[in-house]
């Protein structure tokens, strides 16, 4: 073995090694954590406390009951969204040489007296994206609010603070909280589900639509107000967000009772039968197909209707 073999062999062991201090107190730490808090959760006062808030809300008597089927494809939807606007955002933030660009066609119903700005084909994959999740999104609200399904959502009490402590201390403690999401959402879903669709979303937005190019920067004062550099300290950080509500929620929803979960989000039915887990399959292998496909070769074709692709 040469030394340039016998180098590439040492830094491999090392980055294994460092790897494997990383889990190891990774588990160490979580395994504290979890000892803490149901150590925390015998004491007298933190037990009555529980008692006191068990970990969910009462709903209001009007709100609907169960979960209606357009909810299903929705949650297809909007995860197949999250997916690829994080994965055409990563590349956006790290690629140094894009291997292609797009520009606009100046013509049409948008034109402008500038050039075209030419933009990596990511960043136009992210926007396409972007217009076609909110659209989405637009749906999903009117959706929301003309079924009544809000109220399993929004909170209609500030007992859902102490709640939501409560069910959190049972997440943390692995004593999972008894409750029936097929009904009702504990406290610490519902805040969650409300800060992700009417918080995380909108900021999301707001954000990208002022780093993006159809920002009107002849609005001097409109930018002055909103500068770009704020709207970039917050969209990488909205963006971690949803991907740890995205490994949090999958997570939770596999090791709580997987198949009647499923069977709630993919169904729109209440039992442990295997319909919401073939669609949940079938889903999976969908996004992960066009996670697969979302490379220049493939959406470049698709962009140049729109405008010229150079690589």
């Amino acid at each position: 073995m040469n030394q340039e073999a016998r180098t590439s062999s040492a830094v491999t062991r090392n980055r294994w090694g460092r790897f494997g201090i990383y889990a190891g107190g990774a588990i160490v730490f979580l395994a504290l954590i979890v000892l803490g808090a149901r150590w925390l959760t015998g004491t007298g006062p933190v037990s009555d406390f529980m008692t006191d808030y068990p970990g969910q809300v009462p709903l209001p008597a009007v709100a609907p009951v169960g979960l209606p089927a357009w909810l299903g494809w929705q949650h297809f939807l909007n995860a197949f969204f999250i997916v690829l606007l994080v994965l055409t955002g990563w590349r956006v933030r790290t690629t140094q040489r894009p291997a292609a660009h797009w520009v606009r066609n100046n013509k049409g119903l948008i034109k402008t007296k500038k050039a075209p700005k030419r933009i990596s084909l990511d960043l136009w994959m992210h926007l396409s994206l972007d217009v076609l999740w909110i659209l989405n999104g637009i749906v999903f609200i009117v959706l929301l609010f003309s079924t009544g399904q809000w109220r399993r959502i929004v909170p209609t009490s500030w007992d859902i603070i102490p709640n939501a402590l409560s069910a959190g201390l049972q997440y943390v403690s692995l004593n999972w909280p008894l409750d029936d999401g097929w009904v009702n959402y504990n406290s610490l879903q519902l805040l969650t589900y409300f800060l992700t669709v009417f918080v995380a979303a909108p900021l999301a937005i707001i954000t990208g639509l002022r780093m993006s190019s159809i920002w009107p920067t002849q609005a001097k004062k409109l930018s002055r107000l909103y500068p770009i550099e704020a709207a970039r300290a917050l969209h990488f950080p909205v963006m971690l967000y949803f991907v740890l509500f995205v490994v949090v929620h999958v997570t939770l929803v596999l090791s709580t009772g997987a198949l009647r979960n499923l069977n709630h989000m993919f169904a729109a039915r209440d039992d442990g039968g295997w319909l919401g887990f073939i669609f949940f399959a079938i889903s999976l292998v969908v996004i992960i197909g066009a996670a697969l496909l979302a490379r220049p070769i493939f959406i470049g074709p698709i962009a140049s209707l729109m405008g010229k692709v150079s690589r």
